[in-house]
C-alpha cells in the first residue's frame, strides 16, 4: 500500500476517533466548572479548578505521552491515552456521587492526561504523506472535532440526570462509552513499527531541544499557539458560569459550549486550503483578529445571543490561530526530532492553558464578564507583534 494511501486511511481513522474519544474534552469542560460550582461551599472562586486540573493533566502528560509513543508506537499510545481518560471519567462520576470536590478535580486531571494523547492526533497525521499533505491532514483530523462538538454536549444534556438526584454524574459515566468506541477505532490504525531498544539507543535524535525551541519561527509559532489557546480557554471556561449568573439555563449554557466547539473545529474543513492559498502567518493573524471581534461582542451586552455569538467567534479565532501556528511549528523540526519538539511544545502550551483556566475563575469572580474579556486585547497585541517581527526577520534573511 502506498504511503499516501496509508496516510489518508490513518487521517480518516484519526478524524473519526477525534469525534468520539475527543468528545471527552467538551463533555468535561462544558460542565466541569458548573459541577465544581455546585460542589463548593460559599467560596465560588475555585469553581474552575476542575477545568484547570484538566489542563494541568494535559500539560503534565504531554512529554511522557510523546516519549511513550516513541517507545510503543502511535497506535498503542493513543489507546493508552483513551484508557487513562476512562479512569478519569469513572473517578469524576464517583466523586460527584460522594460530593467530593477535590476527587472530582483529580478525575478531570486524569481525563486531561488522556487528552494529551488526543492532542497528538494532529501530529500523527502531519508526520505521514509528504509536505503538501501535511497541512490538510492537520485540518482534516481537527475537523473530526465537529463530531466531538455535537456528541460531547449532547451526552451532557441527555445523561446528566442519569444518576439522579446527583446531577452531572451520569454524563461522566456515559463518557466511558465514548472512549471505548474511540479505542475500537484507534485499533485499526497502521503506523510504522516502533524502534527496538537497540535502535533507539543508536538513533540520531537530531539537534538539542534548546536549539530547536530557540529558533525564531518555533518561538513565534509557540507564542501564537499559546495566545490563541489560552484566550480560548480563558473566555470559554468562564462563559458557562457567566451565563448561569445572568439567569440563563444550564441547557442553553451547554448548547452555547456546543456551538463554540463546533466553531472551533468546523472551519477545519477549509482551513488547510486557506493556509495553502494565503500562507500560515496570514491565517494566524486572521484568527487573532477574530478573537478581538469575540471580545467586542462579549462586551456589547449580556443577552443569550451575545454569549453564543461571542463563543462562536472565539471558536473560529482559535481554529485559524491554532491550526496556523501548528502548521508553522511543523516547519521547525526534522523527522528524528519530532517526539521531543512536539512534546515540549504541548507541555509549554498546556501549562499556559492550565494557568489561563485557573485565572478565568479568579478574574470572573473579581472583575466579572467584562474584566474577563478585556484581557483579550493585550494578549492578541503581543501575538501580532511577534508575528510581524517573524515575517520581517525571515524576509530580511531571504534578501
Amino acid at each position: 500500500m502506498e504511503i499516501n494511501a496509508v496516510a489518508k486511511r490513518n487521517v480518516f481513522l484519526l478524524s473519526a476517533a477525534q469525534s468520539v474519544a475527543g468528545a471527552a474534552a467538551p463533555l468535561s469542560i462544558s460542565i466541569g466548572g458548573l459541577a465544581g460550582f455546585y460542589l463548593l461551599g460559599t467560596d465560588k472562586s475555585l469553581a474552575t479548578v476542575p477545568i484547570t486540573a484538566f489542563n494541568v493533566g494535559t500539560a503534565l502528560v504531554a512529554l511522557p505521552a510523546a516519549m511513550l509513543m516513541r517507545r510503543i508506537g502511535r497506535r498503542l499510545g493513543f489507546i493508552s491515552g483513551a484508557s487513562i481518560a476512562i479512569c478519569g471519567m469513572l473517578i469524576a462520576g464517583f466523586a460527584l456521587m460522594v460530593a467530593n470536590f477535590w476527587l472530582f478535580a483529580l478525575g478531570l486531571m486524569a481525563i486531561g492526561g488522556g487528552n494529551s494523547f488526543t492532542q497528538q492526533y494532529r501530529f500523527a497525521a502531519a508526520d505521514q504523506g509528504g509536505e503538501k499533505f501535511k497541512v490538510k491532514a492537520i485540518s482534516w483530523v481537527l475537523a473530526g472535532g465537529v463530531g466531538a462538538a455535537i456528541i460531547g454536549p449532547q451526552v451532557v444534556i441527555f445523561a446528566r440526570d442519569l444518576m439522579a438526584p446527583v446531577e452531572f454524574a451520569g454524563a461522566y459515566f456515559a463518557g466511558v462509552g465514548l472512549l471505548l468506541c474511540g479505542i475500537l477505532i484507534l485499533s485499526f490504525l497502521k503506523f510504522e513499527k516502533p524502534l527496538s531498544k537497540l535502535e533507539r539507543a543508536s538513533e540520531d535524535t537530531g539537534r538539542p531541544l534548546f536549539e530547536i525551541i530557540t529558533q525564531p519561527r518555533f518561538m513565534v509559532s509557540l507564542i501564537c499557539a499559546i495566545g490563541s489557546y489560552t484566550l480560548m480557554a480563558f473566555v470559554m471556561t468562564g462563559a458557562p458560569l457567566a451565563m448561569i449568573g445572568c439567569g440563563i439555563s444550564i441547557t442553553d449554557s451547554t448548547l452555547g459550549i456546543q456551538w463554540h466547539v463546533m466553531a472551533m473545529f468546523g472551519p477545519s474543513f477549509f482551513t488547510g486550503h486557506l493556509i495553502a492559498r494565503f500562507g500560515k502567518e496570514r491565517i494566524v493573524a486572521a484568527g487573532l483578529i477574530i478573537l478581538i471581534s469575540c471580545a467586542l461582542v462579549a462586551l456589547s451586552g449580556l443577552e443569550l445571543w451575545q454569549f453564543w455569538l461571542a463563543l462562536i467567534l472565539l471558536g473560529i479565532g482559535w481554529n485559524f490561530g491554532f491550526i496556523g501556528a501548528t502548521a508553522m511549528l511543523t516547519d521547525c523540526y526534522r523527522p528524528e526530532e519530532k517526539s521531543k519538539a512536539q512534546g515540549a511544545n504541548d507541555f509549554m502550551l498546556f501549562s499556559s492553558v492550565a494557568f489561563a483556566s485557573f485565572m478565568s475563575g479568579q478574574t470572573l469572580n473579581a472583575y466579572g464578564w467584562t474584566g474577563l474579556n478585556l484581557v483579550v486585547f493585550p494578549v492578541v497585541a503581543l501575538c501580532l507583534i511577534a508575528l510581524v517581527y517573524l515575517v520581517r526577520h525571515e524576509r530580511k534573511i531571504a534578501e
